[in-house]
């Protein structure tokens, strides 16, 4: 997991073609139909607006609504996604555990007057001062934990914090994907200030993607900075991850192909898994 160091200096200019904005709408829709978190921009009925005043015990369902309606990303990055959340009104919150990446995000935020808290934490060991209405996971961060093990100890996590009814909406990379698509593959690109070489290498025995990342960086005249990165990520069938859901204990909803969004096939590259808080198996 010790990923996003030096990496993160130029993370975001090269994806900077990510569609961030489609996705927040997409998952927007998504805790509308299947979720019960408002956002802020959502109008309050009457009995709202009494309760928040404090009369008939609003201190307390005031207090229940804000977590209701709290969102929380794991594996939020530079915050681009949080940023596209929290321009839409939800009440989102990021957790990333990578200093450096945090840093940009906690930068993004100063400047856009966004109220976002950022928390540096493993999302397989997370801890929150409250429940919340719902979990995130974008852009494949749940690829990266590559143990099924530990993918089903981070949604046990997630079920134990999420507010009755509340769900999980995370994507996740394929094995079709870094098998046939992306594996034992060379990317390299030149912009401006920077560039890279993206080498994958693809191990079909335990379904493990390598990067190994070679960097440039301009800093003055015609010197360049390198550094090297390796990142591994686990792809994933949906059979298996549908397993994992069930062995965390949460409820299943539904799967998307995150490109489609339609039922996702055999040739799926990145599916959207959206699961339920099971009351019935809190962590104790």
């Amino acid at each position: 997991m010790d990923s996003y160091t030096d990496f993160a200096l130029v993370y975001d200019t090269f994806m900077d073609e990510t569609p961030y904005s489609e996705w927040a709408d997409f998952i927007s829709d998504l805790i509308q139909k299947y979720g019960i978190t408002k956002t802020k921009k959502q109008d309050k009925s009457p009995q709202d607006s009494k309760e928040s005043d404090g009369l008939d015990g609003g201190d307390e369902k005031q207090l229940l609504s804000q977590e209701r309606d709290l969102v929380v990303e794991l594996g939020c990055g530079t915050g681009s996604f949080a940023q596209e959340m929290a321009g839409r009104g939800y009440d989102i919150m990021g957790i990333d555990n990578s200093e450096q990446m945090l840093q940009i995000a906690i930068d993004k935020r100063d400047k856009s007057g966004y109220d976002i808290m950022y928390l540096e934490q493993d999302m397989r060991e997370f801890e929150l001062y409250s429940t919340a209405g719902t979990f995130l996971s974008v852009c494949d961060s749940v690829n990266y934990l590559t143990d099924p093990e530990d993918v089903v100890k981070m949604l046990r996590l997630v079920n134990n914090y999420l507010f009755p009814g509340g769900i999980i909406i995370f994507d996740f990379n394929t094995v079709y994907k870094y098998r046939d698509v992306i594996g034992n593959t060379t990317i390299a690109e030149d912009r401006d200030d920077c560039a890279f070489i993206w080498d994958n290498w693809y191990d079909s025995d335990t379904c493990i993607n390598e990067y190994d990342l070679t960097i440039f960086v301009h800093e003055e005249g015609d010197r360049y900075r390198r550094f090297n990165e390796t990142h591994f990520q686990r792809g994933y069938t949906l059979e298996e991850m549908i397993g994992i859901v069930e062995a965390s204990g949460m409820d299943l909803v539904t799967t998307i192909d995150a490109d489609t969004h339609e039922d996702p096939t055999d040739e799926s590259e990145r599916i959207y898994i959206i699961a339920r808080k099971n009351s019935d198996n809190n962590m104790t």
